[in-house]
Protein backbone atom coordinates (compact mmCIF):
# COMPACT_ATOMS: atom_id res chain seq x y z
CA UNK A 1 0.00 0.00 0.00
CA UNK A 2 1.43 3.40 -0.90
CA UNK A 3 1.96 6.07 1.76
CA UNK A 4 -1.01 8.23 0.74
CA UNK A 5 -3.48 5.36 0.91
CA UNK A 6 -1.97 4.11 4.17
CA UNK A 7 -2.29 7.59 5.67
CA UNK A 8 -5.93 7.96 4.59
CA UNK A 9 -6.83 4.48 5.84
CA UNK A 10 -5.17 5.05 9.21
CA UNK A 11 -6.77 8.48 9.59
CA UNK A 12 -10.22 7.05 8.86
CA UNK A 13 -9.64 4.11 11.21
CA UNK A 14 -8.40 6.39 13.99
CA UNK A 15 -11.47 8.60 13.55
CA UNK A 16 -13.76 5.61 13.99
CA UNK A 17 -11.88 4.28 17.02
CA UNK A 18 -11.83 7.70 18.68
CA UNK A 19 -15.55 8.15 17.95
CA UNK A 20 -16.33 4.83 19.62
CA UNK A 21 -14.25 5.82 22.64
CA UNK A 22 -15.97 9.23 22.75
CA UNK A 23 -19.37 7.57 22.49
CA UNK A 24 -18.59 5.38 25.49
CA UNK A 25 -17.05 8.17 27.57
CA UNK A 26 -18.96 11.29 26.61
CA UNK A 27 -21.96 10.38 24.48
CA UNK A 28 -23.39 10.90 21.04
CA UNK A 29 -22.47 14.59 20.55
CA UNK A 30 -18.79 13.95 21.29
CA UNK A 31 -18.81 10.88 19.03
CA UNK A 32 -20.17 12.63 15.94
CA UNK A 33 -17.97 15.65 16.68
CA UNK A 34 -14.95 13.33 16.60
CA UNK A 35 -16.11 11.86 13.29
CA UNK A 36 -16.50 15.34 11.82
CA UNK A 37 -13.00 16.28 13.04
CA UNK A 38 -11.64 13.20 11.31
CA UNK A 39 -13.59 14.06 8.17
CA UNK A 40 -12.00 17.53 8.20
CA UNK A 41 -8.66 15.75 7.84
CA UNK A 42 -9.46 12.80 5.60
CA UNK A 43 -11.47 14.64 2.93
CA UNK A 44 -8.85 17.33 2.17
CA UNK A 45 -6.01 14.79 2.30
CA UNK A 46 -7.89 12.54 -0.14
CA UNK A 47 -8.30 15.51 -2.48
CA UNK A 48 -4.55 16.23 -2.41
CA UNK A 49 -3.65 12.56 -2.82
CA UNK A 50 -5.96 12.26 -5.83
CA UNK A 51 -4.37 15.32 -7.48
CA UNK A 52 -0.86 13.97 -6.95
CA UNK A 53 -1.69 10.45 -8.14
CA UNK A 54 -2.10 11.46 -11.79
CA UNK A 55 0.14 9.25 -13.94
CA UNK A 56 1.02 12.22 -16.17
CA UNK A 57 2.99 13.81 -13.30
CA UNK A 58 5.54 11.01 -12.99
CA UNK A 59 8.09 12.37 -15.48
CA UNK A 60 7.59 16.11 -15.09
CA UNK A 61 9.03 17.52 -11.86
CA UNK A 62 7.93 21.08 -12.61
CA UNK A 63 4.35 20.03 -13.24
CA UNK A 64 4.39 17.85 -10.13
CA UNK A 65 5.55 20.80 -8.01
CA UNK A 66 2.86 23.10 -9.44
CA UNK A 67 0.22 20.44 -8.87
CA UNK A 68 1.42 19.95 -5.30
CA UNK A 69 1.21 23.69 -4.57
CA UNK A 70 -2.26 24.04 -6.07
CA UNK A 71 -3.33 20.84 -4.33
CA UNK A 72 -2.06 22.06 -0.97
CA UNK A 73 -3.90 25.36 -1.35
CA UNK A 74 -7.03 23.44 -2.32
CA UNK A 75 -6.56 21.16 0.68
CA UNK A 76 -6.38 24.14 3.03
CA UNK A 77 -9.45 25.74 1.45
CA UNK A 78 -11.35 22.46 1.69
CA UNK A 79 -10.38 22.12 5.36
CA UNK A 80 -11.68 25.63 6.07
CA UNK A 81 -14.88 24.86 4.16
CA UNK A 82 -15.49 21.65 6.11
CA UNK A 83 -15.03 23.47 9.42
CA UNK A 84 -17.30 26.32 8.27
CA UNK A 85 -20.07 23.92 7.27
CA UNK A 86 -19.69 21.97 10.51
CA UNK A 87 -19.86 25.07 12.71
CA UNK A 88 -22.84 26.49 10.83
CA UNK A 89 -24.85 23.31 10.28
CA UNK A 90 -24.14 21.02 13.24
CA UNK A 91 -25.76 21.80 16.56
CA UNK A 92 -24.98 20.73 19.23
CA UNK A 93 -21.28 20.27 18.68
CA UNK A 94 -18.35 19.47 20.95
CA UNK A 95 -15.52 21.74 19.81
CA UNK A 96 -12.90 19.96 21.98
CA UNK A 97 -13.84 16.60 20.46
CA UNK A 98 -13.88 18.07 16.94
CA UNK A 99 -10.46 19.73 17.21
CA UNK A 100 -8.96 16.91 19.24
CA UNK A 101 -9.83 14.40 16.52
CA UNK A 102 -8.62 16.79 13.83
CA UNK A 103 -5.23 17.12 15.52
CA UNK A 104 -4.95 13.40 16.27
CA UNK A 105 -5.73 12.42 12.69
CA UNK A 106 -3.29 15.04 11.36
CA UNK A 107 -0.55 13.44 13.48
CA UNK A 108 -1.07 10.17 11.59
CA UNK A 109 0.69 11.84 8.65
CA UNK A 110 3.82 12.29 10.76
CA UNK A 111 3.65 8.69 11.89
CA UNK A 112 3.50 7.44 8.31
CA UNK A 113 6.40 9.71 7.31
CA UNK A 114 8.52 8.33 10.17
CA UNK A 115 7.49 4.80 9.22
CA UNK A 116 8.51 5.39 5.59
CA UNK A 117 11.82 6.96 6.60
CA UNK A 118 12.60 4.02 8.89
CA UNK A 119 11.66 1.52 6.21
CA UNK A 120 13.91 3.33 3.71
CA UNK A 121 16.84 3.21 6.16
CA UNK A 122 16.52 -0.52 6.72
CA UNK A 123 16.26 -1.34 3.02
CA UNK A 124 19.59 0.32 2.14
Amino acid sequence: MNSALLTLALQAALSIVLALVALGLSGKVAAYSVLLGGLATVLPNAYLAARLAAPSLRNDAGRLLRTAWVGEIGKIMLTVAVFAVVFVAVKPLSAPALFGAFIATQLVTLGVLFYDARRAETSV
